[in-house]
């Protein structure tokens, strides 16, 4: 009997038993890649047992089962390099944290973790590629919260759903963002910024990455709570936007502290407010918007997620090694360096639990600012 007939055989009993996909296969396929290497491991052909019977069948698929089963891939995993995937550019606030976590992370698990940038289309390129890619526990994505919460409130057609093709595994650290102007600048504080705005108004213009970006949005929300009245210019990116600030073309811009702060420290912009709910370690000597505005706490935040379908041991070894990596002081510091904020760590249904309410919070703040999806 060919080769290709026993495999029909196989696969046709791995469908009759129903246990293929309880065992936590792909398929009846990948169940019979499995059973092979069983059968060679066992220093026997598979294809040469011609009769088996019912009985000899189920012990013997319970030991395939047990020794090829998803709870014991976990046990070895990872057997190969780890990819992150991330919307945002080399040497983006986002990507210089992902690279120091991963650092970290490669060398607990002996393998090394491949940054894969993919920037644009407003996270979804990068968000999309992460969500089609083959749910084994060696693609996970980076994701901000525009990728996983704003986005679906703004844009009719993604070509990914976030509550569909994501699991959560992990939440890594807050980053606020930040009220900045030239340190040239005449404007030294928050009420200075207010009260010219006002009395510039429609001239005194804020730069931003776009109205349905965060920094977009924090800007309309600043506008609307204290008639600033200031003129929105939208920019291509953070940088375009730095690079103007720097330039005087713009009074003040709003970007994330992670990609500002190095410009800051060198003395070339001022950073005058921060839009967290209280001010920022490293930072305790800029006031946040809330204290102008009791209840504004606009930060973003970075997650890791997974594929939709990714093992559920794969995902627990994962945030419990994002965890450990976090509460390291040493790695927090780090961080905290970069902009953003390591305040605490989250088991999976935390996770879980924190993007449901993510996403019912910043629906009403689209509702607040008018922003329609498009």
């Amino acid at each position: 009997m060919s080769a290709d007939m026993h495999r029909g055989q196989w696969v046709s009993l791995g469908n009759q038993a129903n246990y293929t996909t309880k065992a936590g296969y792909k398929d009846a396929a990948d169940f019979f890649t499995e059973q092979h290497k069983f059968f060679l491991l066992l220093g026997r052909h598979p294809y040469k047992t011609t009769m088996i019977n019912r009985r000899h069948f189920n012990l013997t698929l319970a030991a395939i089962a047990a020794a090829t089963s998803p709870a014991l891939r976990a046990q070895t995993w990872p057997d190969r390099p780890i990819k992150w995937v991330l919307s945002q550019p080399p040497g983006s606030g986002p990507d210089n944290v992902a690279r120091l976590l991963s650092d970290r992370l490669a060398k607990a698990w002996s393998q090394p973790v491949v940054i894969e940038n993919k920037p644009g289309g407003q996270n979804a390129i990068g968000a999309q590629s992460a969500a089609k890619s083959a749910p084994d526990g060696y693609t996970f994505y980076f994701a901000t919260t525009a990728a996983l919460i704003t986005n679906p409130l703004l844009f009719k057609q993604l070509n990914y759903d976030p509550a569909k093709d994501f699991t959560p595994v992990a939440f890594v650290a807050r980053s606020p963002f930040a009220l900045l102007v030239n340190e040239e600048s005449t404007i030294k504080t928050l009420d200075d910024l207010i009260a010219q705005s006002k009395a510039d108004a429609g001239k005194f213009t804020i730069g931003n990455e776009g109205p349905r970006t965060f920094s977009g949005m924090i800007a309309r929300l600043f506008n609307a709570r204290t008639g600033a009245g200031a003129n929105l210019v939208p920019y291509a990116n953070v940088n375009a936007g730095t690079t103007d600030l720097m330039g005087k073309h713009v009074d003040a811009m709003f970007a994330d502290l992670a990609s500002t702060a190095n410009l800051a420290k060198q003395g070339k912009l001022r950073v005058i407010a921060t839009t967290s709910a209280k001010r920022v370690a490293g930072w305790e000597n800029v006031p946040s918007l809330s204290e102008k505005m009791p209840g504004f706490d606009m930060v973003g935040w970075f997650a890791v997620v997974a594929p939709a379908g990714t093992p559920a041991a794969t995902v627990e070894r994962i945030n419990r090694d994002i965890n450990l990596a976090l509460n390291d002081k040493d790695v927090a510091a780090r961080i905290g360096l970069i902009g953003p904020v390591v305040d605490g760590t989250m088991s999976v249904p935390a996770v879980a639990a924190f993007l449901a309410s993510e996403t019912a919070r910043w629906r009403e703040i689209v509702k607040e600012i008018g922003v329609l999806p498009e």
